[in-house]
């Protein structure tokens, strides 16, 4: 109750000072015109692109440039560990956005996600960017504490790791203060890497509980240096040089009272036949800086206004984002700025990394841990006042070893990234979170959903005390959620490898127009859809075996016993046909939508709760290869059922088809201009097979599961494709039975396909031995 209360004082809290936030928005965007475009991202809207089918991306949130550069060695790595993983990154400020576009873009839009603005606190924000995303780990890089952001994240079962955790002296006092309101924020988190024994006591102090608390190391020691681009006008500055000694003067900063740069001025008048590169750490500081070298008399050029008539300057002003540490290889000693004035310091590590002696003074709180490694390695130069910089520089020049002692100090440290990745990708494999549909319909579906809940199990007993058992075996072929799963594909397998066993089929025949048993003792007799239902219709049409079609299959498996020579009975769509006996549960688990978003109809796609998954005796991951975080699904699997075998299956596009029973091969459509319809219990199913054959349809429209259409419907639907410019109308094997037999004259002249389809099973001949095992018990 009490971490309850500190959330719900916390958005109480942010409710009474939305206008403070609001009037702070606009005073921001007003002074500075591209601050604007970026609140739509910052309140949740994303590119409607990036919705995700399933929750398998990872997302990383980097306040600024120094947070962007620490995930770039972990970014790197876990696109290793983890090529087909959809990656988002979020930025707080201008210059993390334009850092992470430098560094990042390329790699997290390969992979099928992308970089924004990281949302405003406000849970529905925060939630409309959780359900856009989905992501199944959040990483929150250094120290970034979000309550609603933490907590969202972790009630829909996220993982949430921090990692980089540090806490810097000027922070560590408000936070001891406030340690009762972050403690229950922070044990939100299933892990927190801190960067040093030091930080890991700062997290404890601040209310973190100890067991998730860890020394992870420093991700900023695994950080890669990237050169400067071949037409930086950086490098002409450089090259006009003349083998004249360059120093670089890094993230130069002010505390209000000391401006670096006027040290730095200063020195580099007394450097007779030296150059400087000045790199203050803030963009809006630029101008100022600008207007110091004006008023010094130096030789001077901006970044931004370089041209070759002044390539011969002493002083070049880098007013760009991104090229810093492409300089660092260049100098001859390197000063880190916000070490002079009372900053905490910034990070010596990139010219250290470089090989470049570097200088600093005397602030650098907020790396306490790299200040202690690198001073017992003697590997820096400190100065207590910028009076002494021009010395230093001078110093640190003179000594060949010192710069190598940087590097060496800097690599002892390495391996953070590895450790990071460890921690996120243990998370990736046992987190699948749930769906949280937006309000007010979450609650309105919510309890419906405990109707739901109270009804099945009631309904589930009654079956059980009325269940009848058949003479033959039976394996049921079923699911725990609603919609598509590829049931009717898997039972066309499973027949087809049960042959030696004469199998029959058993199937309620949804979408029908009677409840009437109805018996196929031969399995080619050719009845209407509209007393059979599509699915029944499917297996007359290729597997060519006894069926029985009935609400109660077990009165159907009887009357079709009596006409027909069946040894085993595959029952459609079993898992919850409790009032039938059967010595074989194989459950399927569609990989895209495993769980049915983690909620009971109607709120979300389960049939019953997931304990149900008990009763499986092996399971069938289908759509396997279309989602990247099938161990995850895994051991959500196995907190349910540990001890079923789970197999692997795909969707395999083996052929289109039409009307006359002339066949294409699968790629004979790529690149055609076609309307693409279905109606399935998982249209994202048929789309992405599309893709997989290389057609992108002019537009897709889906209708409702087992969707019977009607003449006009069709007329219209076939009207829209050419009016679009359609060649073709494509669709799938189960639609083209519920268009009728007589489409083709209503559709014309647009021709009609339909997308055969199979399932590919790893280890099948094992399924198959283990269900054999079974019925012959």
């Amino acid at each position: 109750m009490k971490r309850k209360a500190i959330f719900l004082l916390y958005r109480l809290a942010e409710l009474l000072a939305s206008p403070v936030v609001a009037v702070y928005l606009l005073v921001r965007a007003a002074g500075d015109r591209r601050y604007f475009p970026t609140l739509p991202e910052r309140f949740g809207e994303l590119s409607a692109l990036w919705q995700k089918t399933a929750p398998e991306a990872i997302w990383l949130h980097a306040v600024s440039v120094g947070e962007v550069l620490a995930a770039v060695p972990l970014l790197e790595e876990l696109r290793r560990r983890s090529p087909q993983t959809p990656f988002f990154l979020s930025t707080s400020t201008l210059a993390g956005r334009e850092m992470a576009d430098k560094r990042l873009a390329a790699s997290v839009t390969e992979s099928g996600g992308g970089i924004f603005y990281a949302p405003v606190d406000y849970v529905w924000v925060v939630r409309r960017v959780l359900r856009r995303i989905r992501p199944s780990v959040v990483v929150i890089l250094e120290t970034e504490i979000w309550p609603n952001l933490f907590r969202e994240a972790k009630r829909i079962g996220c993982g949430l790791v921090l990692v980089n955790g540090r806490i810097s002296d000027r922070a560590l006092p408000r936070y001891r203060r406030l340690a009762t309101i972050f403690g229950p924020v922070l044990a939100q988190c299933d892990r927190i890497l801190a960067q040093s024994d030091d930080m890991r006591e700062r997290f404890l102090l601040t209310g973190a509980p100890p067991e998730i608390v860890e020394v992870g190391g420093n991700l900023k020691y695994d950080f890669t240096l990237l050169p400067l681009a071949e037409n930086s006008p950086v490098l002409t500055f450089l090259a006009s040089g003349k083998g004249r000694p360059v120093w670089v003067a890094a993230s130069t900063s002010t505390d209000g009272r000391l401006d670096e740069e006027d040290d730095v001025i200063a020195a580099q008048r007394t450097l007779t036949g030296w150059r400087v590169i000045i790199a203050p750490r803030k963009p809006d500081r630029f101008d100022s800086v600008a207007r110091k070298l004006q008023e010094s008399g130096l030789r001077w050029v901006r970044r931004s206004a370089f041209q070759e008539t002044n390539a011969d300057a002493d002083v070049l002003l880098l007013d760009s984002i991104g090229e810093l540490a492409g300089t660092f290889e260049h100098a001859d000693a390197v000063f880190m700025g916000g070490t002079l004035s009372d900053m905490g310091g910034h990070n010596i590590l990139e010219p250290a990394l470089a090989g470049k002696p570097v200088v600093a003074g005397p602030h650098l709180e907020n790396f306490r841990e790299i200040e202690r490694h690198f001073e017992a390695q003697n590997a820096v130069i400190r100065i207590p006042a910028g009076s002494e910089l021009a010395g230093a520089i001078l110093q640190a020049a003179g000594d060949p070893e010192l710069g190598e002692r940087g590097r060496m100090a800097a690599s002892m440290k390495c391996g953070a990234a590895n450790r990071a990745a460890d921690a996120v990708m243990a998370l990736y494999e046992s987190k699948y979170p749930v769906e949280r549909p937006p309000q007010p319909a979450w609650m309105f579906l919510w309890s419906f959903s405990q109707i739901w809940r109270v009804a099945g199990a009631h309904d589930l007993r009654a079956k059980r005390a009325r269940r009848k058992t058949l003479p033959v075996p039976v394996v049921s072929v079923g699911n725990i959620t609603a919609g598509g799963t590829g049931k009717t594909p898997v039972t066309l397998e499973l027949v087809h490898d049960l042959a030696s066993l004469q199998p029959g089929v058993l199937t309620r025949g949804h979408g029908r127009n009677t409840r009437d048993i109805v018996v196929l003792p031969r399995g080619d007799e050719m009845p209407p859809v509209e007393t059979t239902g599509d699915e029944a219709q499917l297996y007359i049409q290729s597997a060519h075996v006894p069926i029985g079609i009935g609400p109660e299959r077990a009165e159907a498996g009887t009357r079709l016993i009596e006409k027909a020579d069946v040894g085993v009975f595959v029952l459609d769509d079993g898992l919850q046909h409790l009032q039938l006996t059967r010595e074989f549960d194989l459950v399927l688990i569609d990989a895209l939508r495993p769980f049915g978003g983690g909620h009971l109809l109607p709120l979300g796609r389960l049939r019953e709760p997931l304990e149900g998954l008990a009763r499986a005796h092996a399971f069938l991951i289908t759509r396997s290869r279309a989602v990247a975080n099938l161990p995850a699904i895994l051991s959500t699997l196995r907190r349910y059922n540990p001890s079923a075998p789970v197999y692997f299956g795909w969707l395999e596009n083996r052929r289109w088809t039409n009307v006359h029973g002339e066949t294409l091969e699968v790629g004979a459509l790529a690149g055609m201009k076609a309307v693409a319809f279905c109606g399935l219990g998982n249209p994202e199913s048929f789309w992405r097979s599309l893709a997989d054959v290389g057609v992108c349809p002019l537009e897709k429209l889906s209708y409702g599961d087992h969707h019977r259409y009607t003449p006009n419907e069709l007329r219209r639907l076939a009207r829209h494709a050419r009016e679009i410019g359609a060649e073709y109308l494509v669709t799938t094997a189960k639609d083209a039975i519920n268009m009728g037999r007589d489409f083709e004259g209503v559709t014309a002249p647009l021709k009609v396909y339909w997308l055969e389809i199979g399932i590919g099973i790893d280890r099948r001949e094992e399924l198959a031995a283990q269900i054999t095992a079974a019925v012959r018990r």
